[in-house]
């Protein structure tokens, strides 16, 4: 067997920031500590940290008053930090500054009176806070067809943003529907997709060619791990999305296949090296690294954290 390893894959700086974080907060205060929502959408690192003694919560009235919060990397609603600040919670934030940028981009098209038609997953961590920020004002859309059934006036001032992990190509089309439909709609500057989405989405588009099957190390619930999946498989080629090697079925691997190995954003490192290790001793697979594109983005963990 030949394994190509895609590079990048795996961790980005904004889950890098958010681990730290959290990792951090427990050295300082010790545990039990509360998540908002899971810290990355990561089965195996949800799983560690709740080994840790992280209590990871859906709703802010689960956390006891006075305690101690952490807002996951996907951010939140102001609403949810509007309760904490009643429940008179410690919070710490660990939103990933790319989803900062967004939830700023809508406060800024709301203040000036757009609509905002936001691209993305209904029900994403993401896109429930970036709704939270200008809920009257936000219409979500999640394909080309949403976009030719809007209702909206000719005149309405418009602005779009998108989901930070979405699929490229599938946001390039509904951009272009929305502008074909709206000419005079508005969006950033710069691409709201970011920028470890896109590198990983780029790797697999042109690694894939050369493989039989594309293994993607990531959650179900992890967006961007799921557009990895989808681009290998709208080029024709078998793909499967597992936490972990253990999740391989029978019948999913021959010994002659070439197989494209790469981990979503929120996927440890870890996972990956076992991934490899149980290719090499089952199928004698040959490892080799493919590099499409070089990352040295950081964030830093928060202020209050760092001089703590």
């Amino acid at each position: 067997m030949k394994v190509i390893l895609a590079n990048p894959r795996g961790f980005c700086a904004g889950v890098v920031m958010a681990i730290e974080t959290l990792e951090r907060a427990i050295e300082l205060f010790g545990t039990p500590i509360y998540v908002y929502h899971e810290i990355v959408h990561n089965r195996p690192i949800v799983d560690r940290f709740r080994a840790k003694g992280v209590v990871f919560v859906d709703s802010i009235e689960e956390v006891p008053e006075g305690a101690t919060v952490l807002y996951s990397a996907h951010g939140v609603a102001p609403q949810i930090r509007d309760a904490s600040e009643r429940r008179r919670l410690h919070a710490i934030d660990a939103t990933c500054p790319l989803v900062t940028k967004v939830h700023k981009e809508a406060i800024r098209y709301a203040k000036e009176g757009r609509r905002i038609i936001l691209i993305g997953h209904e029900g994403h961590d993401e896109v429930v806070g970036t709704m939270g920020e200008a809920p009257d004002a936000i219409i979500l859309v999640e394909s080309e067809d949403d976009v030719e059934r809007l209702d909206l006036p000719p005149d309405t001032p418009l602005a779009y943003l998108t989901q930070t992990t979405l699929s490229v190509d599938e946001t390039r089309g509904i951009i272009a529907a929305l502008k074909r439909r709206f000419p005079q709609i508005v969006g950033p500057a710069k691409d709201d997709i970011c920028y470890a989405t896109q590198n990983r989405q780029e790797a697999v588009r042109e690694l894939a060619e050369e493989a039989d099957v594309v293994l993607v190390l990531g959650s179900q619930n992890s967006s961007n791990s799921q557009r990895l999946a989808e681009i290998a498989e709208s080029r024709g080629k078998r793909a499967y999305l597992i936490d972990t090697h253990h999740e391989l079925q029978e019948g999913w691997l021959s010994p002659d296949d070439t197989v494209l190995v790469t981990a979503g954003a929120s996927a440890p490192e870890d996972v990956v090296e076992s991934c490899l290790d149980y290719l090499r001793q089952r199928y004698g697979a040959i490892v080799e690294e493919r590099t499409i594109r070089e990352e040295d983005v950081h964030f830093p963990i928060p202020l209050e954290l760092r001089t703590a």
